[in-house]
């Protein structure tokens, strides 16, 4: 064992304690504590590597990864940047807990996706006008609040009443989101009396935000409803793009940067881990260029 795998283990005895019996318990443990969405998407990636390579954890090698890459040639650039790194990162879990003796993904090179990121930013013409046009008072709620404050569509879906406190002349949310972390996020007193607009005498701290129609989830409306609400609001408005909540969520960042935002800021609201995170809204839509230096 070289140094450089040796100072990358943990200790022995934390080591031991830490280390898989199989291949399924591994990624087991590599799985929990995420998303019920992310552990669906990561199981299917690894378990259609386990398929084609035929062979325990330990015993893969770097030409099984390759061959396993060059099989998903005929798959979306997007996908099998995807794919692979539900691996590289599985298999570096395996060797820092020390269940496998190398980290055979690290040497696997990602292929390179185009960032198209500047296409699913909507003008603020356009989302302004696919807000005006929803008459349906928890559907307009549901959109002015995906855009006031940027949340993800699952951190929407899971908001309770207990998590609105008033604040101010508006309110704040408290959502629970990616990787464990709670946030507050303030929004403004136009947005607070849309929220409030929805309460009704039988209200509880603990029922949804947002209900929906059906009795599953004790009313709670699902992602797939938020998504399907979106899709007939930026078609009425005559956007005839893939809109998804998530656009709401770029479109957040970008017009909140574009109108002198600071970037901490808007990082501390999305609730990104890094900066660079949100500074590629900064290099989506670029509010300078060198171009205009030149004698066109």
């Amino acid at each position: 064992m070289t140094a450089e795998i040796a100072a990358s283990l943990p200790p022995a005895g934390l080591q031991d304690s830490l280390r898989a019996a199989s291949d399924d318990q591994l990624i087991a443990i590599w799985l929990h504590g995420r998303s019920v969405h992310t552990q669906r998407a990561y199981r299917t990636d690894v378990e259609g590597f386990r398929l084609k390579a035929c062979k325990p954890l330990p015993l893969i090698t770097l030409a099984d990864l390759q061959q396993f890459a060059d099989s998903l040639s005929g798959s979306a650039p997007a996908s099998r940047y995807r794919t692979l790194s539900a691996i590289k990162s599985l298999l570096a879990f395996g060797h820092r807990t020390g269940y496998l003796p190398f980290d055979v993904g690290r040497a696997l090179r990602l292929p390179a996706v185009r960032n198209r990121l500047a296409e699913r930013i909507l003008p603020e013409a356009d989302l302004h006008r696919i807000l005006s046009l929803e008459s349906n008072s928890r559907n307009r709620a549901i959109l002015t609040l995906l855009y006031a404050s940027g949340v993800r569509v699952s951190e929407l879906c899971g908001l309770s009443w207990r998590d609105l406190q008033p604040n101010g002349e508006g309110g704040q949310i408290t959502v629970f989101g990616k990787g464990g972390l709670t946030r507050s996020i303030q929004v403004p007193a136009s947005v607070w009396k849309l929220l409030n607009g929805l309460r009704t005498p039988k209200t509880g701290g603990e029922d949804p935000v947002f209900q929906s129609r059906k009795a599953k989830d004790g009313g709670r409306l699902r992602p797939l409803a938020v998504l399907r609400v979106v899709r007939k609001a930026a078609d009425r408005a005559g956007i005839q793009l893939a809109v998804s909540p998530h656009w709401f969520r770029h479109a957040h960042a970008s017009h909140a940067l574009d109108r002198g935002a600071p970037i901490h800021l808007v990082q501390a609201t999305l609730g990104h881990a890094s900066i660079t995170t949100t500074g590629r809204y900064l290099h989506a839509r670029p509010n300078d260029s060198s171009s205009r230096f030149l004698p066109l």
